[in-house]
């Protein structure tokens, strides 16, 4: 499954061989021969382009699972029993306490398993940079990964203070670009972090922030992403931007991320500018984002990207992502088809297929990260990122349909060799060059001193 975007390009084939030179994809076809090449034998394989992730919080993966059964942000139920929650836990108190090094582990474990799962690109927006020292650690972690990454410089969070005045964000972006990113033909690049709702928060000591956050990004040709949610009261200051385009202005360069709760105006303005949308459908089911717009984007026209948030909540494979976005969607449409009554007002729409979720896990993650001409399909001239999928598996095994056995059936153990810009990272299911078990004991390191200067206690069956 090729994923080319290109008109009259084939995107499907049956026995047919991908040829790779150096890092870049040189032909793909039936019958292909190249005199001295190695080969790897795919016979019963499924060979397709590595997923790309539009959203994940890498530097978190020391906490995984601590908050599975928490919300977004506090909500007391009727009997004044608290549900813990992500701003108050991770980023209120975890976060603040983070050293260079805990990031550096989270980031290098976190992006490795996701490689492991045939992730081969992500945009990692990790809310840690502090300082120069806590950046640098980032990107190192990422880098050392041997992954596609796109470094997402966003705000940080200590106790109550969202971008402390002390901050090492959003000023560092030129220095962090100009030391890191200052080559176009390389692995690792950057995006710039706008959050709006920096603007209206009334604890935020320089709300402004976000406005100097968007004349960077702008400045230093980076895209500028923000998290837009519904439940957290962004749809009036949303709005009046996509109405007006006051402060800022929206272009192409945007990715918004969940928009869940936006008003028609918001989402007219996304598609007229050509800006991309990234869905997190479980973890907004989940920790009460709102409904994933799902039917929105559809409706309007705007293709979304796919993203795996939080690992404190949810799992951070694609293979989770695709079902579920897949599984919602299909459940609104087949409840407007029923005549169910709180499905009155839906909108009749095709239902979605197994073909356009792989499409919003592969190109059109490439396409919002501003990376289509380099991944996101099996494309000669584009770098080889390419995953090969286990179809004689015990759980997919007979295969029938391709799509739909990628989909519905398989998961991380189907994914059985991963080439990054045409060096093999994941072979015969293992990772390549890489000490886990070394990684294993610094990450539980970095997390049992997390809990120690958070001061929380570490409870095997319960999060707090």
């Amino acid at each position: 499954m090729t994923m080319d975007p290109t008109p009259g390009a084939k995107t499907e084939l049956v026995n047919a061989d991908v040829l790779v030179e150096g890092k870049k994809i040189k032909a793909v076809g039936q019958n292909l021969r190249a005199s001295g090449a190695g080969e790897i034998d795919a016979r019963g394989k499924i060979v397709m382009p590595g997923f790309v992730d539009t959203h994940h919080h890498q530097f978190e993966t020391a906490l995984r699972s601590f908050l599975a059964d928490g919300l977004l942000f506090n909500d007391l139920d009727p009997s004044g029993h608290g549900t813990i929650n992500y701003f108050q836990f991770i980023l209120g108190t975890f976060a603040g306490v983070y050293n260079p090094e805990d990031v550096y582990i989270s980031e290098l474990f976190g992006s490795l398993s996701q490689l492991d799962a045939g992730v081969t690109t992500s945009h990692d927006i990790s809310q840690i940079h502090y300082t120069q020292n806590h950046s640098e650690e980032a990107i190192r972690g990422s880098r050392d990964s041997g992954r596609r990454i796109v470094f997402g410089f966003f705000e940080g969070a200590r106790g109550d203070l969202i971008s402390p005045p002390d901050a090492w964000y959003p000023g560092g972006a030129e220095t962090l670009r100009d030391k890191f990113f200052s080559s176009k033909d390389q692995l690792m690049t950057m995006s710039m972090g706008g959050e709006i709702y920096l603007r209206s928060n009334k604890d935020a000591p320089t709300p402004d922030v976000y406005l100097g956050a968007w004349e960077i990004g702008r400045r230093l040709e980076l895209p500028i992403a923000a998290h837009i949610v519904g439940s957290f009261g962004m749809e009036p200051e949303f709005t009046a931007i996509a109405r007006h385009q006051r402060s800022v202005q929206f272009g192409a360069d945007n990715l918004f991320i969940h928009m869940t709760g936006m008003s028609d105006d918001a989402w007219n303005e996304i598609k007229k500018v050509g800006a991309g949308v990234s869905l997190a459908v479980p973890i907004e089911m989940n920790m009460r984002h709102g409904t994933p717009p799902i039917i929105k984007t559809l409706q309007t026209g705007v293709q979304p990207s796919l993203s795996v948030d939080v690992e404190v909540t949810l799992t951070a494979d694609m293979f989770t992502q695709m079902r579920s976005a897949m599984t919602l969607q299909r459940m609104f449409e087949n409840a407007r088809a029923l005549g169910e009554t709180y499905a009155a007002g839906f909108p009749k729409l095709p239902l979605l297929t197994s073909r356009d979720v792989l499409r919003m896990a592969t190109i059109e993650g490439a396409r919002d990260l501003k990376l289509d001409h380099k991944t996101g399909s099996l494309t000669v001239g584009k770098e080889a990122d390419i995953i090969i999928l286990d179809a004689e598996a015990i759980n997919v095994h007979p295969l029938n349909v391709v799509p739909g056995a990628v989909v519905s059936l398989m998961e991380r153990s189907n994914v059985e060799t991963v080439i990054v810009a045409g060096k093999v990272r994941k072979w015969k299911g293992k990772l390549l060059d890489v000490d886990l078990r070394r990684l294993r004991d610094r990450l539980a390191n970095s997390r049992d001193g997390l809990f120690d200067r958070a001061n929380i206690d570490q409870d095997l069956f319960r999060p707090n």
